[in-house]
């Protein structure tokens, strides 16, 4: 069972584009420190060169700054499709609050601040991306575009599921990944960000559903989005709490310390569980705790990136 609280009518993101902006601009600032050192600013702007391509669209003054080879891209360039997927199910709205900013977020508030810094890579990479919403009904899909109008549309629906928390709504995850599968004619990147809570019988048919796609040539990338502090290290004061599972209405009644030891015992095992299931079928498995900054999405991205070109 999901063990959670409440959630509540959320205000939203004062200025998603704005934060999104900002969670890019200090990621791309701070590159310099990681793996992809050399990207600079400059990397929306360049792909890395592979061994074999045509020599003609080297940036000779980027190599000379960073000792390593670019190519420069066009416009007409699109050399990705990028297909985003929420699960908006109740328990992605866990805790429930007022008001969203990058150090204030739900399960649901940071897989759509993720899923909008994405956003602003593709759109300056040039590359097209769609969106899908699912609970227990297909709530949302539109293919992958990448004019300016399309991101805001995608901005305005994103906005939409963070301000608007579904009241007992479960996961249909596998009939709607399925038809998400039918729907995605051409090879792309799909990230799927979602808490991975539902009833056992379902994770099964979860990964048929991923079978699906991966069948399909996409590459799959699963963000395991969770809330570490309370839903894997289970630190509640040691006061009589109710829990209520959000999606099905159900509560218990206990002491968090009397159960702690065994409910992360729990937990770990099926978070393991995930990553081998994950690992079978060749699916990213990647865990997204809302306490942490969103560097391992973007880094996650930069990567998939590459190998999807390969």
């Amino acid at each position: 069972m999901d063990l959670q609280q409440e959630v509540h009518k959320s205000g939203g993101f004062a200025n998603l584009e704005l934060l999104a902006r900002q969670v890019v601009e200090g990621f791309i600032s701070g590159i310099h420190k990681s793996p992809f050192h050399g990207f600079s600013a400059e990397f929306a702007e360049h792909k890395i060169y592979n061994n074999g391509e045509s020599t003609k669209h080297i940036d000779w003054k980027l190599y000379a700054k960073t000792d390593k080879l670019f190519t420069k891209r066009y416009e007409e360039e699109t050399n990705l499709r990028c297909h985003l997927i929420l699960d908006n199910s109740s328990s992605m709205h866990y805790p429930g609050i007022p008001k969203f900013d990058r150090g204030n977020l739900n399960k649901i508030g940071f897989s759509v601040l993720a899923a909008a810094s994405l956003m602003q890579i593709l759109k300056k990479q040039r590359d097209a991306v769609g969106l899908s919403v699912y609970s227990d009904t297909y709530e949302f899909y539109s293919p992958e575009k990448g004019s300016e109008r399309h991101h805001q549309m995608l901005l305005n629906e994103m906005d939409r599921v963070v301000s608007n928390p579904p009241k007992n709504t479960a996961t249909d995850s596998y009939t709607y990944l399925h038809q998400i599968a039918e729907k995605l004619k051409r090879r792309s990147l799909v990230f799927l960000f979602t808490d991975m809570f539902q009833e056992d019988k379902e994770e099964a048919e979860l990964f048929e559903a991923l079978k699906h796609l991966k069948y399909n040539k996409h590459e799959v990338v699963l963000f395991h989005v969770i809330d570490k502090e309370k839903e894997l290290n289970f630190n509640f004061d040691n006061t009589p709490r109710r829990f209520t599972d959000v999606e099905t209405g159900k509560h218990i009644d206990l002491y968090a310390d009397n159960y702690k030891e065994s409910y992360q015992e729990t937990v770990l095992e099926y978070f393991n569980e995930l990553k081998m299931q994950c690992a079978k079928y060749r699916i990213k498995y990647v865990q997204a705790d809302i306490g942490e900054n969103f560097e391992k999405i973007l880094t996650t991205y930069l990567v998939e990136r590459q190998k999807f070109g390969d």
